[in-house]
């Protein structure tokens, strides 16, 4: 039986102080409980859980949709800033994922994840080594391959963690 995501969490999060990238991702399709999990992981740890998609689109509302693509990445990471905690749980990331952005979401985490540890919901899966988002004829799918970041996965009591670069 695999063990809670929970508990993968939390113990992603130890691991990851090690890596070049702090970037834990919880990856499972919708309804499969990283959000309940995010929480648990909140609560217990007295860590900051944020709703990425309310804390942006509200900061995006006055912007042209020009002006959003130029600044959605320097918004997500003031956000995270003004928390001032060494790790961040970020919940509903789906609008990084919009088309009129024009982002590379994983990209983004990354690169936020170099100051702190990010730990960050992710819909979709893993396949054959590879981190997808979507399906293939959707217009915001991104498939990247499972390298310098930490993976966790309710699906099959999944971890992946990278070679320390």
């Amino acid at each position: 039986m695999p063990e809670p995501l929970s508990e993968q969490i939390i113990k992603g999060i130890e691991q990851v102080n090690m890596l070049y990238y702090r970037l834990v991702l919880v990856v499972a399709p919708s309804e499969k409980g990283k959000t309940s999990a995010l929480q648990d992981v909140a609560n217990r740890l007295g860590l900051p859980l944020l709703n990425v998609n309310v804390e942006i689109s509200r900061l995006l509302l006055d912007l042209t949709t020009r002006q959003r693509a130029i600044h959605v990445a320097t918004i997500l990471r003031d956000i995270i800033e003004k928390h001032n905690e060494k790790t961040i749980l970020l919940d509903n990331i789906e609008l990084l994922f919009d088309v009129s952005l024009k982002q590379d979401t994983l990209r983004l985490l990354l690169g936020i994840s170099r100051n702190r540890t990010i730990v960050a919901s992710w819909n979709g899966k893993i396949e054959i080594g590879y981190l997808t988002y979507a399906e293939p004829n959707h217009p915001e799918y991104r498939r990247y391959p499972v390298k310098d970041f930490l993976v966790v996965s309710p699906e099959e009591d999944y971890l992946h963690i990278p070679n320390k670069i």
